[in-house]
Protein backbone atom coordinates (compact mmCIF):
# COMPACT_ATOMS: atom_id res chain seq x y z
CA UNK A 1 0.00 0.00 0.00
CA UNK A 2 2.80 2.19 0.51
CA UNK A 3 4.70 2.08 -3.02
CA UNK A 4 0.66 2.29 -4.39
CA UNK A 5 0.26 5.52 -2.72
CA UNK A 6 3.48 6.87 -3.29
CA UNK A 7 3.00 5.80 -7.27
CA UNK A 8 -0.52 7.39 -7.18
CA UNK A 9 0.75 10.82 -5.62
CA UNK A 10 3.44 10.86 -8.49
CA UNK A 11 1.07 10.18 -11.40
CA UNK A 12 -1.06 12.43 -10.19
CA UNK A 13 1.57 15.15 -10.41
CA UNK A 14 2.25 13.85 -13.64
CA UNK A 15 -1.29 14.26 -14.64
CA UNK A 16 -1.20 17.74 -13.23
CA UNK A 17 1.86 18.73 -15.18
CA UNK A 18 0.14 17.32 -18.60
CA UNK A 19 -3.06 19.73 -18.02
CA UNK A 20 -0.80 23.04 -17.50
CA UNK A 21 1.57 22.16 -20.51
CA UNK A 22 -1.62 21.99 -22.42
CA UNK A 23 -3.16 25.57 -21.20
CA UNK A 24 0.16 26.70 -21.93
CA UNK A 25 0.21 25.43 -25.52
CA UNK A 26 -3.09 26.48 -26.28
CA UNK A 27 -2.50 30.13 -25.30
CA UNK A 28 -5.02 29.65 -22.45
CA UNK A 29 -2.95 30.63 -19.39
CA UNK A 30 -3.98 34.35 -18.92
CA UNK A 31 -7.45 33.39 -18.98
CA UNK A 32 -7.74 30.03 -17.03
CA UNK A 33 -7.14 30.08 -13.15
CA UNK A 34 -6.08 26.02 -12.43
CA UNK A 35 -6.82 25.54 -8.38
CA UNK A 36 -5.37 22.48 -6.89
CA UNK A 37 -7.08 21.34 -3.44
CA UNK A 38 -8.94 19.14 -1.51
CA UNK A 39 -12.30 18.53 0.15
CA UNK A 40 -10.52 16.73 3.60
CA UNK A 41 -7.20 15.46 5.05
CA UNK A 42 -5.61 12.38 4.33
CA UNK A 43 -7.52 9.45 5.23
CA UNK A 44 -6.80 5.18 6.35
CA UNK A 45 -9.36 3.64 4.08
CA UNK A 46 -7.68 1.40 1.23
CA UNK A 47 -3.81 1.56 2.60
CA UNK A 48 -3.86 4.97 3.50
CA UNK A 49 -0.95 5.44 6.10
CA UNK A 50 -1.00 9.22 7.14
CA UNK A 51 1.23 8.50 9.90
CA UNK A 52 3.89 7.12 7.63
CA UNK A 53 3.59 9.47 5.59
CA UNK A 54 3.55 12.56 8.02
CA UNK A 55 0.06 13.47 5.49
CA UNK A 56 -1.24 15.67 8.06
CA UNK A 57 2.17 17.46 8.72
CA UNK A 58 1.71 19.55 12.02
CA UNK A 59 -1.54 19.13 12.63
CA UNK A 60 -3.88 16.76 14.29
CA UNK A 61 -6.22 14.62 12.98
CA UNK A 62 -7.17 12.74 9.24
CA UNK A 63 -10.31 12.96 7.40
CA UNK A 64 -13.47 12.80 9.29
CA UNK A 65 -12.11 14.50 11.90
CA UNK A 66 -12.97 18.41 12.51
CA UNK A 67 -9.27 19.23 14.20
CA UNK A 68 -6.98 20.89 11.51
CA UNK A 69 -5.76 17.50 10.07
CA UNK A 70 -8.81 17.08 9.00
CA UNK A 71 -10.24 20.08 7.63
CA UNK A 72 -7.35 22.50 6.65
CA UNK A 73 -6.33 21.75 3.16
CA UNK A 74 -3.61 22.68 1.20
CA UNK A 75 -4.41 24.89 -1.90
CA UNK A 76 -2.65 25.98 -4.95
CA UNK A 77 -4.00 28.58 -7.12
CA UNK A 78 -2.49 29.70 -10.98
CA UNK A 79 -3.07 32.24 -12.75
CA UNK A 80 -0.36 34.32 -15.07
CA UNK A 81 -0.52 37.09 -15.14
CA UNK A 82 -3.04 37.57 -12.75
CA UNK A 83 -1.72 36.22 -9.17
CA UNK A 84 1.97 36.63 -8.37
CA UNK A 85 4.05 33.41 -8.58
CA UNK A 86 5.08 32.75 -5.40
CA UNK A 87 2.89 34.74 -3.60
CA UNK A 88 0.75 33.55 -0.42
CA UNK A 89 -2.26 34.33 1.25
CA UNK A 90 -3.59 34.61 5.24
CA UNK A 91 -7.33 35.04 3.97
CA UNK A 92 -9.06 31.69 5.85
CA UNK A 93 -11.90 30.20 3.33
CA UNK A 94 -13.48 27.31 2.58
CA UNK A 95 -14.62 25.27 -0.22
CA UNK A 96 -17.84 26.83 0.03
CA UNK A 97 -16.34 30.83 -1.14
CA UNK A 98 -15.51 28.91 -4.62
CA UNK A 99 -18.91 29.27 -5.92
CA UNK A 100 -19.15 33.13 -5.44
CA UNK A 101 -16.04 33.51 -6.54
CA UNK A 102 -16.16 31.44 -9.75
CA UNK A 103 -19.57 33.91 -10.36
CA UNK A 104 -17.68 37.06 -9.57
CA UNK A 105 -14.83 35.91 -11.93
CA UNK A 106 -17.82 35.56 -14.45
CA UNK A 107 -18.94 38.76 -14.03
CA UNK A 108 -22.60 37.32 -12.74
CA UNK A 109 -24.30 38.69 -10.19
CA UNK A 110 -23.04 36.86 -7.25
CA UNK A 111 -25.80 34.71 -4.97
CA UNK A 112 -27.36 36.36 -1.98
CA UNK A 113 -27.62 34.42 1.38
CA UNK A 114 -25.26 32.07 0.83
CA UNK A 115 -22.25 31.04 3.55
CA UNK A 116 -19.75 31.45 0.81
CA UNK A 117 -17.48 34.60 -0.05
CA UNK A 118 -15.57 35.28 -2.94
CA UNK A 119 -11.99 35.52 -2.63
CA UNK A 120 -11.46 36.47 -5.66
CA UNK A 121 -10.51 40.10 -4.04
CA UNK A 122 -7.64 38.14 -1.74
CA UNK A 123 -6.14 36.21 -4.95
CA UNK A 124 -5.95 39.72 -6.67
CA UNK A 125 -4.14 41.23 -3.80
CA UNK A 126 -7.48 43.45 -2.78
CA UNK A 127 -8.95 44.47 0.03
CA UNK A 128 -10.80 40.77 1.25
CA UNK A 129 -14.21 40.56 2.95
CA UNK A 130 -14.04 37.94 5.68
CA UNK A 131 -16.61 35.59 6.94
CA UNK A 132 -17.55 36.47 10.80
CA UNK A 133 -16.65 32.86 11.64
CA UNK A 134 -16.94 29.51 9.68
CA UNK A 135 -18.61 26.40 11.11
CA UNK A 136 -18.75 22.51 10.70
CA UNK A 137 -20.34 19.49 11.16
CA UNK A 138 -20.23 15.83 11.06
CA UNK A 139 -22.54 13.20 11.45
CA UNK A 140 -20.22 10.38 12.03
CA UNK A 141 -18.24 8.95 14.75
CA UNK A 142 -21.04 10.49 17.48
CA UNK A 143 -21.10 13.32 16.14
CA UNK A 144 -19.04 16.82 16.06
CA UNK A 145 -19.33 20.43 15.72
CA UNK A 146 -16.24 22.68 15.08
CA UNK A 147 -15.82 26.60 14.70
CA UNK A 148 -13.37 28.45 13.75
CA UNK A 149 -13.36 32.54 14.80
CA UNK A 150 -10.56 34.77 14.63
CA UNK A 151 -7.24 32.41 15.73
CA UNK A 152 -9.83 30.29 18.07
CA UNK A 153 -11.10 27.43 17.37
CA UNK A 154 -13.64 25.09 18.97
CA UNK A 155 -14.26 21.36 18.84
CA UNK A 156 -17.19 19.05 20.60
CA UNK A 157 -17.54 15.72 20.35
CA UNK A 158 -20.30 13.16 20.71
CA UNK A 159 -22.91 16.29 20.10
CA UNK A 160 -24.64 12.96 18.70
CA UNK A 161 -25.29 11.04 22.13
CA UNK A 162 -26.38 11.63 25.69
CA UNK A 163 -22.73 12.34 26.66
CA UNK A 164 -21.96 15.45 24.86
CA UNK A 165 -18.22 16.74 25.83
CA UNK A 166 -17.45 19.95 26.64
CA UNK A 167 -16.29 22.51 24.00
CA UNK A 168 -12.79 22.31 23.52
CA UNK A 169 -10.77 25.72 22.80
CA UNK A 170 -7.63 25.86 20.95
CA UNK A 171 -5.79 29.04 20.08
CA UNK A 172 -4.12 28.00 16.77
CA UNK A 173 -2.19 31.20 16.34
CA UNK A 174 0.13 30.00 19.30
CA UNK A 175 -0.67 26.11 19.15
CA UNK A 176 -1.80 25.33 15.28
CA UNK A 177 -1.37 21.78 16.35
CA UNK A 178 -4.18 21.72 18.72
CA UNK A 179 -2.50 19.95 21.48
CA UNK A 180 -3.26 22.40 24.64
CA UNK A 181 -7.10 22.79 25.59
CA UNK A 182 -7.28 26.53 26.87
CA UNK A 183 -11.52 26.16 27.53
CA UNK A 184 -10.82 26.66 31.45
CA UNK A 185 -9.15 29.71 30.51
CA UNK A 186 -11.11 31.17 28.25
CA UNK A 187 -14.79 30.98 29.69
CA UNK A 188 -15.97 34.13 27.69
CA UNK A 189 -14.73 32.86 24.03
CA UNK A 190 -16.44 29.59 25.01
CA UNK A 191 -19.88 31.01 25.10
CA UNK A 192 -19.40 32.69 22.75
CA UNK A 193 -18.53 29.49 20.12
CA UNK A 194 -21.56 27.95 21.73
CA UNK A 195 -23.05 30.78 20.19
CA UNK A 196 -21.87 30.49 17.09
CA UNK A 197 -22.55 26.70 17.08
CA UNK A 198 -26.37 26.66 18.02
CA UNK A 199 -26.76 29.83 15.15
CA UNK A 200 -25.01 27.73 12.30
CA UNK A 201 -26.67 24.58 12.86
CA UNK A 202 -29.76 23.82 10.41
CA UNK A 203 -32.06 21.42 11.53
CA UNK A 204 -32.37 18.57 8.64
CA UNK A 205 -34.33 15.66 9.14
CA UNK A 206 -31.88 13.56 6.66
CA UNK A 207 -29.41 14.54 9.03
CA UNK A 208 -30.23 14.54 12.54
CA UNK A 209 -27.13 15.78 14.86
CA UNK A 210 -28.67 16.41 18.42
CA UNK A 211 -30.28 13.40 20.10
CA UNK A 212 -33.47 15.96 20.74
CA UNK A 213 -33.62 15.65 16.84
CA UNK A 214 -34.07 12.17 16.57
Amino acid sequence: PHAAYAAMVARLDKYVGEIVAVINKKGMAENTMIIFTSDNGPHREKGGDPVFFGSAGIFRGIKRDLYEGGIREPMIISWKGKIKAGSQSDHVAALWDFFPTFQQMANVPVAKNIDGISLLPALMNKRQPTHDYLYWELHESGGKQAVRWKNWKAVKLNVSTENAGAIELYDLAKDPSEKINVAAQNETIIKQMETFMQKAHVKNNDWKLFPAEK
